[in-house]
């Protein structure tokens, strides 16, 4: 029977998460599977893989034939690298012990830019939250500024209702004046 490591999808329209299972090849895509390996969700950022190490390299190991999207995800978790390095020490090229301070050293390296990648995530989120507030507090300063231009009348009329006002006190008094010598 040919085996295949292959997605099982799940979730709704739009937000779809997987399930990594071993299934016959000749069985549908969400149909029935021999084993569930681990979990899938690329959602998140960074895509959160959760797989049992040692059951995919077993299959591995037996003959199982991983899609390209489970071979990436395999991959990226090192059991593709887990197998090659097996391979080597099956060939005698190198001993138990080498093969595993090479894949621990490895899995240190794939650590860090996991942890780098989730850091600049963090930080870029922190540094466009920044950035959308201090563009809010400028159209905030520009929408008052507007208001407070909108709600004082312009100079030049407080200037031309000045001397009207001037006329109008005088007037009063040149006609009492007027008046006065009658």
């Amino acid at each position: 029977m040919a085996t295949k490591i292959r997605l099982q999808r799940h979730g709704k329209k739009g937000s779809a998460f997987y399930y990594i299972v071993v299934a016959d090849a000749r069985a549908p895509r969400d149909g029935r599977f021999i084993e569930r390996l681990g979990s899938y969700n690329p959602n998140t950022n960074p895509a959160t893989i959760d797989i049992n190490f040692d059951k995919a390299l077993d299959w591995m190991n037996t003959g199982a034939q991983p899609t390209d999207t489970c071979r990436a995800i395999l991959s990226y978790k090192g059991v593709l690298y887990k197998k090659h390095l097996q391979g080597g020490v099956t060939k005698g090229a190198l001993t138990q012990e080498q093969a595993e301070a090479k894949f621990n050293a490895w899995l240190e390296q794939k650590e860090g830019k996991i942890s780098n990648k989730k850091t600049n995530v963090g930080k870029a989120k922190e540094d466009a939250k920044k950035a959308a507030l201090a563009a809010e507090a400028k159209k905030k300063e520009a929408k008052a500024a507007a208001i407070v231009a909108k709600n004082t009348p312009p100079a030049e009329e407080v200037e031309e209702e000045a001397p009207a006002a001037e006329a109008e006190t005088e007037a009063p008094e040149a006609s009492a004046e007027a008046e006065s010598a009658e």
